[in-house]
């Protein structure tokens, strides 16, 4: 755990630790970031919710896939979004590779997809008919979903604004 320097009662200055849980011995210290770069879900305001949700893989993730949760016999689950499946829309993504059956850590829309690559900055994202992946071309084919996910930042960074009401083509 990293620390940092701050001045106790008698003028001198002392180590401390970062928080890393909420609660009142946390108050007064500045925030350390769990392993996937947010704040942890305890240590949000009331009210405000993780933008994250850890659920099992029913087929392999690759980082950076958009993931859609469904419902397998009660148990919700996680697997590519697919454009070429209207049953498959887009949920959220994943930055970490999941093997089927492990937990995948779902991020949604407002956090950066980092486990993408070869996008150009400024142009928008479509989920794409390759499961998993993004295009910058909407789908055209009959039945697909037409669903912006989001504007590349970087070559290896997309903002998520994932669509939450996507279009099916006729």
């Amino acid at each position: 755990m990293a620390n940092y320097l701050d001045i106790n009662n008698s003028g001198l200055p002392r180590e401390n630790a970062f928080a890393s849980a909420g609660g009142g011995g946390s108050a007064n210290k500045p925030p350390q970031l769990d392993g996937s770069g947010l704040l942890p879900a305890d240590m949000l305001p009331a009210g405000v919710e993780a933008q994250q949700d850890v659920l099992p893989a029913s087929e392999n993730l690759s980082a950076g896939d958009f993931v859609n949760i469904w419902d397998d016999t009660g148990t919700l689950k996680v697997r590519q979004a697919d454009a070429s499946d209207p049953t498959k829309r887009a949920d959220g993504f994943v930055n970490d590779a999941v093997t089927m059956g492990n937990n995948a850590t779902v991020l949604r829309s407002g956090l950066k997809n980092t486990g993408v690559s070869a996008l150009t900055a400024g142009s928008r994202y479509f989920l794409s008919e390759t499961a998993g992946g993004v295009t910058t071309t909407p789908p055209s084919t009959s039945g697909a979903i037409v669903q912006s996910v989001g504007i590349a930042l970087a070559s290896d960074e997309l903002v998520t604004d994932i669509d939450e009401s996507p279009l099916v083509r006729a």
